[in-house]
């Protein structure tokens, strides 16, 4: 079984606000152009500006690409539901050209994992790091 860590960058946290995806991340990684403005506190999260978006390709023009890569592949995602959410509402503006995520490959959820673990803890990612000895200090 091939595993493919996944992660995403968004615009705010609403996909029924037309917020998009502006990175994916981890072992397939695009910067994404979400042609529109990112949110203040979404860009105290993660630290990607417009400016470094303007000259970045399209969800539409990286989509094939993606999905090729996680054909076929069991995706690890910490808190899953708000990635493939993300990642299914960018699929759906591309008009019926591809089916959503769950289709190509299974999801593992880590979040949940984490819940059960560490039941009453924080299990953000870096709280997990931090639980965990994991160095992420290189982290951007």
């Amino acid at each position: 079984m091939r595993l493919v860590v996944l992660d995403t960058e968004t615009t705010g946290l609403e996909v029924a606000l037309d917020h998009r995806i502006i990175e994916i991340g981890r072992h397939f990684h695009r910067y994404i152009n979400p042609q529109r403005e990112i949110d203040a506190g979404a860009m105290e999260v993660h630290g990607i500006s417009n400016e470094d978006l303007a000259d970045k390709p399209l969800f539409a023009h990286v989509a094939a690409e993606f999905v090729d890569f996680v054909k076929g592949a069991e995706l690890v995602i910490h808190n899953a539901p708000f990635d493939v959410g993300f990642l299914n509402a960018e699929i759906d503006k591309l008009g019926g050209q591809y089916q959503p995520l769950e289709s190509y490959s299974g999801i593992i959820d880590t979040l949940p994992m984490a819940r059960q673990m560490h039941p009453g803890q924080r299990n953000s990612l870096d709280a997990l790091c931090k639980r965990y000895g994991v160095d992420n200090s290189q982290r951007t």
